[in-house]
């Protein structure tokens, strides 16, 4: 019974269900007595071991070719204030093809030193072979990127450059602008990506100067996925896979609202992420197939050229 219980309050812990739900649940069961607020956090505080150990463990066993970044924000007190916290989180593609969450950690802001202590958190563990990372545009994490992953290409998530974009473009024309954009990315390989990307900038200069100017400067960034396998693309070019994530944490953490302090947040926000985890892990189906990933080993690991240049220059 005790085990019974154990595992209601915890399957309830992870749909978000708040302390005193809990209570009219054990009673519904048939316990007359309920449960106190002080043994139910007891209960889900006993999470708090398995999770450090998901995100202290070692990370050296595979390569992951791919990283994906993300962020979403909860609310938590801090110092007896109601604040808004990021919970930053890491999943990579490893060289079998599958998916992992690396890690995930929760802070006052998405600032570059925050991102900063988090990526290397990841290098300390034993992230490696690091090739191409997926994040959006913000100033703090893609510097953060450029000290921590050095050698490594980074994607500008496409969605995200989109939807800024648009926010530039009057109504009227905002499907005609994303059809002609969306068609520099419908391409069978790499120099016919470049091709009509170009081709969409000069197109849209006239009419939209300044949606021509933002596909000029972004034009690295936004076109990294293209050195790599095709059958790659759909999966790399944006965070759209994180975004599933970071609404079924939303999910989980609206239904409690407020909570009491970050390492609260941080133990849902946590539980969420290792059962996804978890699933992945078991799941049969791979994120990018074992044949198409054995396509990495024919692009030039940027991450050998960079050490190689220095040897050639010592030279």
């Amino acid at each position: 019974m005790d085990q019974a219980l154990y595992a209601v309050v915890m399957e309830a812990y992870l749909h978000g269900v708040s302390t005193r739900k809990v209570d009219d649940l054990v009673k519904a069961l048939g316990a007359d007595t309920g449960i106190s607020k002080s043994e139910v956090s007891r209960i889900w505080a006993g999470l708090d071991q398995e999770i450090g150990q998901f995100r202290n463990r070692g990370l050296n066993a595979l390569s992951y070719p791919y990283v994906f970044l993300d962020a979403t924000y909860c609310k938590a007190r801090v110092n007896h204030l109601v604040v808004s916290q990021a919970v930053v989180v890491a999943f990579g593609v490893a060289a079998d093809g599958r998916r992992e969450v690396l890690g995930f950690d929760v802070g006052d802001s998405e600032n570059e030193a925050f991102w900063t202590e988090f990526l290397r958190t990841l290098k300390a563990r034993g992230l490696g072979g690091v090739r191409l990372v997926i994040s959006d545009a913000h100033s703090g994490l893609k510097k953060a990127i450029g000290v921590v992953f050095q050698g490594a290409s980074w994607q500008r998530c496409r969605v995200h450059f989109m939807r800024n974009v648009l926010a530039v473009v009057p109504r009227a024309s905002k499907k005609m602008v994303a059809s002609i954009i969306r068609t520099a990315f419908a391409q069978p390989d790499k120099a016919h990506v470049n091709a009509q990307f170009d081709e969409v900038a000069t197109m849209l200069a006239k009419s939209h100067p300044k949606v021509a100017s933002m596909l000029h400067d972004a034009r690295s960034d936004l076109l990294a996925f293209a050195d790599f396998p095709p059958r790659h693309w759909r999966q790399i070019w944006s965070i759209n896979p994180m975004e599933r994530m970071n609404k079924e944490i939303k999910r989980r953490t609206d239904v409690v609202g407020v909570f009491p302090n970050p390492a609260a947040l941080l133990r849902l926000a946590g539980a969420v992420l290792v059962d996804q985890h978890d699933k992945w892990e078991a799941g049969d189906r791979r994120y990018l197939s074992e044949a198409s990933m054995a396509q990495l080993n024919t692009i030039d690991d940027p991450i050998e050229q960079e050490v190689a240049l220095p040897e050639l220059i010592a030279a």
